[in-house]
């Protein structure tokens, strides 16, 4: 599923956080979104889940508006974000379950359904521990569960990796590969981690002060004259070594 983004804008009091951004992501791409803090990363996956409204601009998903096509889209799509988005106090698999019915699954598809994910993302032997309780790559782990679970065309993750420690990561990065392959679903991934990005993903771009800066395929990065020796050095060419808020 593509997604086609013209002209989008969004401001917080005076702020202007997205400022006629264009950006467009081909349909089962594996796409990086990187940015300095504040860049607008997080407002821009909340208008493409309908967290935040937009101020002005089109979006369209699989050739539908975002306007107009809200309860279609929402079926299509999923956000990991970087929070975590579950009840603590529940199992991981009362989380799985009361999440799953929200998406209208019932008895046997359900249960084949929170089998598939919990099987995904390794939870097999935490299934029925309180989600407090897990360290914070099991936790990541969980975050991702829960987002697979209406069989998402497209998958935003916000930066699923964050604190956790190098094994869950790897295995995290290796899980996010295998659903992007095997379901062709186009994912959007955010990170601070250059190496991930560059590890990961079909296509980079970078948004900074508030417009996107940079948009490439990784190969053509490697192989054309940008003259950079890694994705960091290009990012921090780009978007210039002054610390951000």
């Amino acid at each position: 599923m593509s997604i086609v983004i013209k002209n989008l804008c969004k401001s917080y009091k005076k702020n202007l956080v997205l400022d006629n951004l264009n950006l467009e992501v081909k349909e089962g791409t594996l796409f990086g979104l990187l940015g300095p803090n504040g860049a607008g990363k997080t407002t821009l996956l909340s208008i493409l889940n309908f967290l935040i409204p937009k101020d002005s601009g089109t979006i369209e998903i699989a050739g539908k508006s975002l306007d107009t096509n809200q309860k279609e889209i929402k079926s299509i799509c999923s956000i990991v974000p970087q929070s975590y988005a579950f009840y603590p106090k529940l199992t991981a698999y009362e989380n799985l379950e009361f999440f799953a019915s929200l998406y209208g699954l019932k008895n046997e598809a359900l249960k084949k359904r929170i089998n598939y994910c919990v099987e995904v993302c390794s939870l097999e032997k935490y299934i029925n521990k309180q989600a407090h309780s897990f360290s914070g790559g099991l936790k990541r782990r969980l975050n991702i569960a829960i987002g697979l679970l209406n069989k998402p065309k497209i998958l935003y993750l916000d930066e699923p990796t964050v604190g956790i420690d190098p094994q869950s990561r790897k295995y995290i990065l290796e899980v996010i590969k295998e659903i992007n392959k095997k379901e062709k679903t186009t994912i959007i991934y955010t990170s601070h981690y250059m190496e991930e990005v560059e590890y990961l993903c079909d296509e980079i771009a970078i948004l900074d002060n508030s417009k996107i800066i940079f948009q490439e395929n990784k190969e053509q990065i490697k192989n054309s004259e940008f003259g950079y020796k890694n994705l960091e050095e290009m990012f921090l060419s780009l978007t210039k070594q002054d610390l951000r808020d």
